[in-house]
């Protein structure tokens, strides 16, 4: 199964907190549904999953149903703590999502929202692209994306596409040899 990765890093490179103070884009948030779009599903971690759930923004529900940008699609949750929401499937690790979605009959997995999330696959050697939307401001202080916690390994990219989304927003593809 084909693995894709999608984040917003911030320019300095850190992986982008998303908050009050530093909303996600409306050119980021159309590219992520396109891409959900494309792979017919995402994986979330809960701390992602349980924002898209913010009473202000639009229901979960709202957006999964025959109308919304997720219609149709297939949502895995990671987590640990979360036991059964009704219409969603929960997994507890990289691999289990991945297995979840290729027994749904999916070929492309695409995996969205949490440095921890990410940071897994990644650690797990489980993406093949990277999809990397540069947003233009700097952090004093973040995450950062990594392939392996306790030592410095490297790990050669491709890079496939380059593109502007709008906003002052740049979009890295990278291919990754598994």
């Amino acid at each position: 199964m084909k693995t894709i990765l999608w984040a917003t890093l911030t320019a300095n490179g850190n992986y982008a907190q998303s908050g009050p103070d530093n909303p996600p884009t409306q050119e980021a948030l159309s590219d992520f549904a396109e891409q959900a779009k494309a792979a017919g599903n995402f994986i979330v971690g809960r701390k992602t999953f349980e924002g898209m759930q913010d009473p202000s923004r639009v229901s979960l529900e709202e957006q999964t149903n025959a109308e919304g940008p997720f219609a149709g699609m297939d949502i895995v949750v990671m987590s640990k703590s979360i036991q059964a929401i009704p219409g969603l499937t929960i997994a507890g690790s990289p691999r289990e999502a991945l297995d979840c979605l290729r027994q749904k009959g999916h070929k492309t997995a695409l995996v969205s929202g949490g440095a921890d999330i990410h940071n897994s696959f990644l650690g797990e050697g489980l993406v093949d692209e990277l999809i990397f939307n540069v947003a233009p401001v700097v952090e004093g202080k973040g995450l950062n994306l990594l392939i392996d916690k306790d030592n410095y390994r490297y790990k050669k990219v491709k890079l496939l596409d380059c593109k502007p989304l709008g906003g002052g927003i740049v979009q890295l593809r990278y291919g990754i040899d598994r």
